[in-house]
């Protein structure tokens, strides 16, 4: 079985395999790889049906260059409980994932930085050092995501710039996504008299039409009724003492 690190084909064979419902042991197989291997591979870059070869092969070498050596016995853990491997691990899983889903490189870099910023927020210097980018790229970033409703900025006691993610971020970006489609819905809907109301072109843009509706009728009507949820504490467990 060989070893050695998953090379760019092996990444494109892994998400052809999975494009064909290959299940993990076959595509290892073929690769002769462990199952784990393949497993851990597609799990920290997406998961099945978000995978992509070319950023895993991109989030992987961003992990390798920004990898330090290890501290040393006991230096690991950060507040919560955290471990700093760990959890720069899965900033690189969730920013791949925001990836697969058409948000550029850094903006996803720095909407995940500040989604699992304790405080849901991060000045404009405590991106860029945390990054390790320029300023600018995060100021354009930043820009990005004001205007999909994504962060909003503010201006702390010392003049400085500070990002914010609000509780709300993902029922706002539900709201939007369901208002796109809903857009969708009336500009099919525009096309069925300019291609005349018989024809199979205006058929086929009245049942767009009527699937987009309802789907972003279903979406709002859903998100209103489980909006609550976001601002819902976790249960304490039960052998853990009540805060």
């Amino acid at each position: 079985m060989s070893g050695g690190r998953l090379t760019q084909q092996d990444r494109q064979q892994i998400a052809l395999g999975l494009a064909d419902d290959l299940p993990y042991a076959e595509i290892a197989r073929r690769l002769d790889r462990p199952t784990s291997t393949i497993t851990r591979e597609v799990d920290r870059n997406g998961g099945p049906t978000a995978y992509r070869a070319e950023l895993a092969h991109h989030a992987t070498e961003r992990r390798a260059r920004r990898r330090k050596p290890a501290p040393p016995r006991g230096a690991g853990a950060q507040a919560h409980g955290r471990d700093n491997e760990a959890v720069r691990e899965y900033e690189e899983t969730f920013t791949t994932l925001m990836m697969s889903q058409g948000l550029p490189r850094m903006t996803a870099r720095v909407l995940t930085a500040l989604f699992i910023a304790e405080a849901g927020s991060l000045s404009a210097s405590e991106l860029s050092r945390h990054l390790d980018v320029s300023p600018a790229s995060v100021s354009k970033a930043v820009s990005f995501l004001e205007e999909q409703g994504l962060v909003r900025r503010e201006r702390d006691e010392r003049r400085r710039e500070r990002y914010f993610v609000d509780e709300d971020v993902w029922y706002q970006s539900t709201i939007a996504s369901a208002h796109g489609i809903a857009q969708v819905a009336r500009t099919a809907r525009q096309g069925v008299p300019v291609l005349g109301r018989d024809s199979a072109a205006a058929h086929r843009l009245e049942n767009i039409a009527r699937f987009s509706d309802f789907i972003s009728e279903s979406i709002l009507r859903a998100a209103e009724q489980v909006r609550d949820i976001l601002h819902t504490a976790p249960a304490t467990a039960p052998d853990e003492p009540a805060q």
